[in-house]
């Protein structure tokens, strides 16, 4: 087997990756879980309250919430993500030899499976899985916009980024599965219209009308209450996220951008490690049978990249948003290829020194981070 491997350099990468994988684990349950701990104990005990549903969902199985759920919850989230992304790259482009590399330079990058792990409990991960369920589910009727407008909606009552962060790449899913398919009409026009309407109208809700009004202390010691370990108490130092308003998260992203806007370059650095597959996607997208889908196609990368200039204009959790950025790109790349094609795409070159080179610096790169690169 080992020689195999060795004779196969790929599926050697795909060995180091599950090696690295459950490296960044180990070195993540080490860590405490500040932000991601205190979601799971916010609930509705006030009234509606923004970023509050999962905590919401965990208070009807039990009153005191253990550190450790944080781990066990993200961890079945993080496997189950990564069963449905398997079985939608098997069926999308199947699992031979020849999709290794595309494999690689997707599952295995630093922006996705790996940096999922290294922000285990943050809210990210759920607006993947349910982007993926849409892309695995069939897309022939209006009850397909429906669920998709549902999943919006329940992003947004787990963190109201979600407006900006994965709404944007499932509407374009929506568009590119269902829209461009089965054709536009009055009546499927109005169901869609009225869904992103309603989306819109849950975000300004959660954004202006989640605030909790009860006194800060007040709020912690309720916070205490839930908690199964209540001496703690550090766990709770990021409970003052529910009372910033919008204006403080602008001028504190604002005033850490001179010494945060240094990691740039390294993000360039690692989406420019992705050429071969940017270069296969570029591909995929010219073959197009349809020139208008071509140009939906673009629009539509444009309009989800804007989303993420608009939340580094907003919230300084970089490293999170140019990875979660780049697992769109990955969906999108999935739901281009479902598109009707005028020939056939040769996948990315698995004997190309260069394109080699390029995926053993992506296996072996562990993560991208949460605010600041690495």
């Amino acid at each position: 087997m080992l020689s195999r491997l060795w004779q196969n350099p790929w599926r050697l990468m795909l060995a180091v990756n599950a090696a690295v994988l459950v490296g960044v684990f180990l070195h993540k349950i080490a860590l405490p879980p500040y932000v991601p701990y205190i979601h799971l104990l916010v609930d509705y005990h006030y009234g509606f309250t923004k970023r509050a549903l999962i905590g919401a969902i965990v208070s009807l199985f039990t009153d005191k919430v253990p550190v450790w759920l944080v781990f066990a919850l993200a961890g079945v989230v993080w496997l189950i993500t990564l069963g449905l992304f398997i079985k939608l790259f098997r069926r999308t482009f199947g699992l031979d030899d020849a999709q290794l590399p595309l494999f690689v330079f997707t599952a295995g990058s630093p922006f996705f499976l790996k940096n999922f792990m290294h922000t285990l409990g943050h809210f990210d991960i759920y607006g993947c899985a349910l982007a993926i369920v849409l892309l695995l589910i069939p897309a022939r009727s209006i009850a397909y916009v429906l669920l998709a407008a549902l999943f919006s909606a329940v992003l947004i009552l787990i963190h109201h980024i979600n407006l900006l962060m994965y709404v944007p790449v499932i509407a374009a899913i929506v568009v590119l599965r269902f829209y461009l398919v089965q054709d536009v009409t009055r009546a499927n026009a109005a169901v869609g219209i009225a869904a992103l309407a309603a989306v819109g109208a849950l975000f300004i809700a959660a954004q202006f009308l989640g605030t909790v009004e009860v006194p800060y202390d007040e709020f912690l010691r309720h916070l205490g209450s839930r908690m199964a370990d209540p001496s703690r108490s550090d766990l709770l130092s990021f409970g003052y996220i529910w009372y910033q308003p919008l204006s403080k998260e602008f001028a504190d992203t604002w005033a850490k951008m001179p010494h945060n806007i240094l990691g740039v370059p390294v993000f360039a650095l690692l989406i420019w490690l992705h050429t071969p597959l940017w270069q296969y996607f570029a591909r995929l997208i010219r073959a197009l049978a349809n020139e208008m889908h071509r140009r939906i196609v673009i629009a539509a990368i444009i309009v989800v990249s804007a989303g993420y200039l608009v939340m580094f204009a907003t919230v300084f959790d970089y490293s999170r948003w140019i990875s979660n950025w780049a697992v769109c790109m990955f969906l999108i790349l999935h739901a281009v290829k479902m598109l009707p094609a005028s020939k056939d795409v040769p996948p990315i070159p698995a004997n190309d020194p260069r394109t080699t080179a390029f995926a053993w610096v992506v296996t072996l790169i562990p993560r991208v981070g949460i605010v600041r690169p690495f």
